[in-house]
C-alpha cells in the first residue's frame, strides 16, 4: 500500500494553503460570544476566493470544466481548511457535486455541475435522519407520481441549508430501495426551522410536503447513497485530522514557551507523555483517512465493504479529535478557556466533528454488524 500522494494532489494542496492563508482563526466567529447562530451566511468571500483558485472544480470531469480529481484530493483539501476553521460548505458541495457526477443523470450533470465549479451553485446533504441517530434515508419518503416524484418527511441538522441552493435529500421507496434526490431549497413544500450546531454554525431541520421534483433530479442508482454517505464520512474524517493537527501544534508552542520553575512545561515528562500519545492519535487518524480515501477513490476490494473502512477512520476520527482538543485543554490551564485565544473555537468545532454524521460509538456497532456479515477468513 503507498500513500504517496500525486504531483496533482500536492499541487491542491498547496493552492489550499494559499487560499487558507488569509483566513485567522482567531477572527472566526465564536459561539461563546455569540447567541444563537455565530452568522447568518458562510464566507463568500472565501468562497469566491476557491472557485478563483479552481479548488471547487479540484474533483469534477474535464468536461464540467475541472481538474478531474477524487476524493483523495478532497480530503487534502479539507485538511488544510480545518486548520483554519474556514467556514465554508467544502465538504458539502464537492461531495454532492461527485455524487452527482457518479450516479446522476447526464442533463442533471450539466444543469449543476459548471455552476458548482464556478462557485455560483452552492449543494448541501441531508445526512442526519429524522433525529440524527435513524438511517437519513428511511426519514423521507419517495413515491411516484406521473413522470415526477413526491417527497415526503423530516431531516434534522442539515448544514448550510438556508445558504445552499439545492439540498441532496437521501429517501426510501415503496420497494424499499434509497434514493437521492437534488432538490431546489425554494420549491414549493420544502420548509426550513432554524437550528444551531455546536461550533456556532446555522443548521436547518428541513420538512418536506408532497415537495415535487422532476425525475431527472433524482438519482435512483443502486449505491448512489450509500456512496455519498461514506464520502461525507470520510471527509469529515479529514476535517478531523486538520483540526487535530492544528491544535496539536498549538499545544507545542505554548508549552515550549510556558515556564514553571525556570523550564519550559513541554520539558517535564508528564506533559511530554500526553502531547506523544496525541500525535499517536493523529497518526492513527491520518492512516484511517487515507485508507477509506483510497478505498472510495479506487474502488479497491477488501475483506469488508468500503464501508468498514470508513467506520473505522471515523471511530478514530471522533475519538481521536477529541481527546487531542481535551488534552491541548489541559496543557493550556485556564489559558485554553480565554475567549481571546482560538482554542476554544477549535474545541467547538471538534465537538461538532466528533458527532457529525454518527460519533464512535454508532460506527462500532456498524462494524460490528458488518463483521458479522462478513466473517474474516
Amino acid at each position: 500500500m503507498d500513500f504517496t500522494f500525486t504531483e496533482e494532489q500536492q499541487a491542491a494542496v498547496e493552492a489550499a494553503k494559499a487560499v487558507f492563508s488569509g483566513v485567522a482563526p482567531d477572527r472566526v466567529p465564536s459561539p461563546a460570544l455569540t447567541q444563537g447562530a455565530v452568522a447568518e451566511d458562510f464566507d463568500r468571500p472565501l468562497w469566491a476566493r476557491l472557485a478563483g483558485s479552481d479548488l471547487l472544480s479540484l474533483v469534477l470531469a474535464a468536461e464540467h470544466g475541472g481538474a478531474g480529481l477524487d476524493p483523495i484530493a478532497l480530503c487534502l483539501v479539507l485538511r488544510e481548511s480545518a486548520k483554519v476553521l474556514a467556514r465554508v460548505p467544502l465538504l458539502e458541495t464537492s461531495a454532492v457535486a461527485m455524487a452527482v457526477q457518479a450516479y446522476g443523470a447526464a442533463e442533471l450533470a450539466a444543469e449543476v455541475l459548471p455552476r458548482v465549479g464556478r462557485g455560483e451553485l452552492v449543494l448541501t446533504a441531508a445526512a442526519n435522519g429524522r433525529t440524527g441517530h435513524d438511517p437519513a434515508e428511511l426519514a423521507v419518503t419517495a413515491r411516484r407520481n406521473g413522470d415526477d416524484w413526491l417527497l415526503d418527511g423530516v431531516q434534522t441538522g442539515v448544514p448550510w441549508a438556508q445558504c445552499a441552493d439545492r439540498i441532496a435529500v437521501p429517501a426510501h421507496t415503496g420497494a424499499g430501495r434509497a434514493v437521492l434526490a437534488l432538490v431546489p431549497r425554494d420549491q414549493p413544500g420544502v420548509t426550513l426551522a432554524d437550528q444551531v450546531s455546536t461550533s456556532g454554525e446555522r443548521f436547518a431541520e428541513v420538512r418536506f410536503e408532497a415537495v415535487r421534483i422532476s425525475a431527472h433530479r433524482m438519482i435512483g442508482a443502486e449505491g448512489a447513497w450509500e456512496w455519498l454517505r461514506d464520502l461525507l464520512t470520510t471527509g469529515t474524517c479529514a476535517l478531523a485530522l486538520g483540526l487535530g493537527e492544528r491544535v496539536l501544534a498549538m499545544t507545542s508552542e505554548y508549552t515550549g514557551k510556558r515556564e514553571q520553575f525556570g523550564f519550559p512545561v513541554a520539558t517535564f515528562q508528564a506533559v511530554a507523555v500526553q502531547a506523544a500519545d496525541r500525535y499517536i492519535d493523529l497518526r492513527a487518524m491520518e492512516a484511517t483517512l487515507w485508507q477509506a480515501a483510497w478505498r472510495l477513490a479506487t474502488g479497491a476490494p477488501g475483506a469488508l465493504p468500503v464501508t468498514g473502512d470508513v467506520a473505522v477512520a471515523k471511530i478514530w476520527a471522533s475519538d481521536g479529535v477529541r481527546r487531542v482538543v481535551q488534552t491541548a485543554q489541559h496543557l493550556h490551564g485556564g489559558f485554553g478557556a480565554d475567549t481571546d485565544y482560538p482554542l476554544h473555537r477549535y474545541h467547538a468545532w471538534a465537538k461538532q466533528i466528533e458527532l457529525s454524521l454518527g460519533p464512535a460509538a454508532a460506527h462500532e456497532e456498524a462494524l460490528g454488524d458488518l463483521l458479522a456479515a462478513h466473517p474474516l477468513g
